[in-house]
């Protein structure tokens, strides 16, 4: 398949910078970076849970809360 590919200037020179001074194809670099990325296996994150700590009971009722500002 044949298709036109744009790198940023920093992805070329990542893909010359992988192959330590050995000269290939850029076809062949971006099909073998291609390959190692798609290849890896996804990582399973465990979901955040956010610990929970009990306070107590207030120690000011606070349903008349409203009252106490005009005070």
């Amino acid at each position: 398949m044949r298709t036109t590919v744009t790198l940023d200037a920093e992805v070329q020179r990542l893909l010359q910078d992988a192959e330590h001074g050995i000269e290939r194809p850029s076809k062949q670099r971006l099909d073998d970076a291609a390959r190692a990325g798609l290849g890896c296996a996804a990582v399973e994150v465990p979901p955040f849970r956010q610990p929970v700590f009990s306070l107590g009971r207030t120690q000011v009722d606070l349903t008349k809360a409203g009252s106490l500002t005009d005070e």
